[in-house]
């Protein structure tokens, strides 16, 4: 069916070149019949497909070969040099598609496309869902701002020490950049303290409640409507912890064994004590993604590292830390005045505090703080 239905196709096709007209009607057509039997066909097959849709490409205009583009940007077997020549279509309408999803372009294509592409090539790339350090690296290289931002906000993008830091250079004078690439735990410890270093306080007051896309698990069988979480009663707690420190205990060694013994409603409890913030902006950073809100938390707590890594070791209901999270946390650590995590905490509690209320506004938070 398939290779009568092409030479048919074919053979239209020859009296369309002759003609000169209805070339989006032929590839239409050819296209809906590749689509219909993709799953079906053998690589021969593909192969007839791709020599006839090739013939097509110079003589249709550039809406229909978007619309082809999209079309086989979701394929896996699509045909594989009709995608490559959309991907290198001057039209980035046309190449964003397959460049943006497309399976079928080599790394050397892509590659390719790169050193000569337009500035929106180079970004439909960089929104790829792996990028390995090569292609990372040819991206920073030729890439506009945009181009940055984009690779800084993509989570399957790898990055060579070099190409962090490049990134981290062009943050100096992109607060945006600074935010994305302070989002991302791969970055090295000795780029992340450099990177701290020259973010504004609201960046930094922003690194507090933002976290990254947790990844989607497939889970078999019918969907189950998790129950939410009941509050919890901090008022024994509170109470504790305000003893403790009349009686002139409530230290490090205290919440460490807080923390040993996984009671995380005292830990909790002295944290927000002992930084002068409310309950409700503690008790997220714990059991956030991201290790950078509990650990400004626990300097401007006046915590040690030790006690600091034993909280966020023993989180409840937390996957494991790695040592490279644990080493950037240091660096967030030992790189952060107290006075500027201070700050920070109190600045974060403001924001934490809006989204609750419906208020966003930083000003407000900045002029709260201040009358304090």
């Amino acid at each position: 069916m398939v290779a009568a239905a092409s030479t048919a196709l074919i053979a239209e096709l020859v009296g369309t070149v002759r003609g000169g007209s209805r070339h989006a009607q032929v590839l239409k057509q050819l296209t809906d019949l590749f689509v219909s039997d993709a799953d079906r066909l053998n690589e021969t097959q593909i192969s007839l497909f791709d020599d006839v849709l090739l013939s097509l490409l110079e003589r249709t205009d550039a809406t229909t070969l978007a619309h082809l583009s999209a079309t086989l940007s979701g394929i896996d077997l699509a045909p594989r040099e009709t995608v490559r020549q959309l991907a290198l279509h001057d039209d980035a309408s046309v190449a964003t598609p397959v460049l943006s999803r497309s399976n079928r372009l080599s790394e050397s294509d892509l590659v390719e496309i790169v050193k000569t592409g337009s500035q929106q090539h180079l970004l439909a790339i960089s929104g790829r869902k792996t990028l390995n350090e090569a292609l990372t690296d040819a991206l920073i290289r030729r890439g506009d701002v945009n181009v940055s931002n984009a690779l800084a906000r993509n989570d399957g993008a790898c990055f060579s020490e070099c190409g962090y830091a490049t990134l981290v250079g062009r943050a100096e004078r992109d607060e945006s950049l600074t935010e994305k690439l302070g989002l991302r735990w791969d970055i090295p410890a000795t780029l992340l303290r450099e990177l701290l270093a020259m973010a504004t306080d609201a960046v930094r007051a922003r690194f507090l409640t933002a976290s990254r896309p947790a990844p989607q698990l497939k889970i078999e069988g019918p969907a189950v409507t998790a129950e939410p979480a009941k509050p919890v009663d901090y008022t024994q707690a509170q109470s504790e912890v305000t003893a403790l420190n009349r009686a002139g205990k409530l230290n490090d060694s205290m919440v460490n064994r807080f923390a040993v013994k996984h009671s995380y409603i005292n830990v909790v409890a002295a944290l927000s004590f002992m930084s002068e913030v409310k309950i409700e902006a503690i008790e997220p950073l714990i059991k956030s993604d991201r290790l950078y809100g509990l650990i400004v938390a626990c300097k401007a707590a006046r915590l040690d590292w030790s006690t600091t890594r034993m909280i966020i070791r023993n989180r409840p209901g937390c996957p494991p830390v790695t040592q490279q999270e644990l080493e950037q946390g240091l660096e967030v650590f030992e790189s952060m005045l107290l006075s500027v995590a201070q700050w920070t905490i109190r600045f974060g509690a403001d924001r934490i505090a809006a989204k609750g209320n419906g208020r966003s506004d930083i000003a407000g938070g900045r002029a709260e703080l201040k009358a304090r």
